[in-house]
């Protein structure tokens, strides 16, 4: 009881503030997202996303070796085709934008983790995650296709594969490709609590992927629910994830909490791109200060049980913590 028990005490000075803190942000916790466009010598900016930029291949090495030397462990890639179809198949072609920036990064760094985005929205024309047609999006048949891209991304390099279509079973369906081809040491990352979110917004821009008609309510999760992600991620768990993902973030911390108390593994966190792009805004018209809001919001997702966060402030957020 006061004034025995001073809690103050402790908070005194920088240092005695370090001694006591419980959760901790380090460059080794995050994952850089980045966009890969067909063609060569392009770096193009996302007006939505200000800092972020589309890449083309050949302009890659610059970029990751910087990723590296700031002890950034591992990038998330996105690919933008040549060209749409209604099935995505550029999605698992060998010779696809993807594939190739997984070849060009393990040969500039290879002790960089490359992690692949599984999906098809930016590959059709239709603008789905799935097989189109109907008016619906139709899930085992959009399983064999996932497998296809899937089991590409793997021959060209990649790490670890991460789906995020939010089929049901696709998680399954990819390990056992995987595993018949042999490539049992691939990981998958689960996009398994994946949200039909407001927030997507300049990721859609960036890579070109919003639905022509429609929307995700289908397959992407109701943001009212809790106990449902909680099914997802032990469904995932289950067929084969070593990782299991919350999207997004910053409004989904009880759900970060609960995946994390309930299933005690490796849990990523991505911080969206419409979460990045309000701090932006707001640091830009001076009302907020950007470096304390994103480290606030990071340490907010740590605590609440990320191992790890996907976050396009990456870069910035490991120079902060250099200095």
């Amino acid at each position: 009881m006061f004034p025995v028990h001073r809690l103050r005490r402790t908070r005194r000075t920088e240092n005695l503030r370090r001694l006591v803190q419980e959760t901790h942000l380090d460059a080794g916790h995050l994952i850089y997202p980045m966009f890969v466009v067909p063609g060569s010598d392009k770096v193009e900016p996302v007006p939505s996303l200000p800092g972020v930029f589309r890449y083309s291949v050949d302009r890659l090495a610059g970029e990751v070796n910087e990723v590296a030397a700031l002890g950034i462990p591992a990038v998330l890639l996105f690919g933008i085709p040549e060209s749409k179809d209604p099935e995505g198949s550029e999605a698992y072609s060998p010779a696809g934008t993807v594939q190739r920036a997984v070849r060009a990064i393990k040969h500039a760094v290879p002790e960089l983790v490359v992690v692949t985005d599984v999906c098809l929205c930016q590959y059709t024309d239709h603008g789905h995650c799935g097989v189109f047609d109907g008016g619906m999006v139709h899930n085992d048949e959009t399983l064999e296709i996932l497998q296809k891209v899937a089991l590409s991304h793997a021959q060209a390099g990649a790490d670890m594969v991460a789906p995020s279509d939010m089929m049901d079973g696709r998680v399954g369906a990819i390990r056992e490709a995987l595993d018949e081809e042999g490539f049992e040491d691939v990981a998958i990352m689960a996009y398994s609590a994946k949200y039909a979110s407001a927030y997507y917004g300049p990721f859609r821009e960036a890579a070109g992927s919003a639905p022509k008609t429609g929307n995700r309510k289908s397959y992407q999760m109701d943001p009212a629910n809790v106990e449902e992600a909680l099914r997802e991620v032990a469904l995932d768990i289950e067929e084969g994830a070593d990782i299991v993902m919350v999207k997004p973030a910053l409004a989904y911390l009880d759900v970060i909490r609960r995946v994390k108390e309930t299933f005690r593994v490796p849990v990523a966190a991505y911080n969206v791109s419409g979460e990045v792009s309000m701090i932006k805004a707001a640091a830009r018209n001076g009302w907020l200060d950007e470096r304390a809001a994103v480290t606030e919001a990071l340490i907010g997702m740590r605590r609440a049980g990320a191992d790890i966060i996907i976050t396009y402030y990456a870069k910035e957020v490991a120079r902060w913590l250099s200095e």
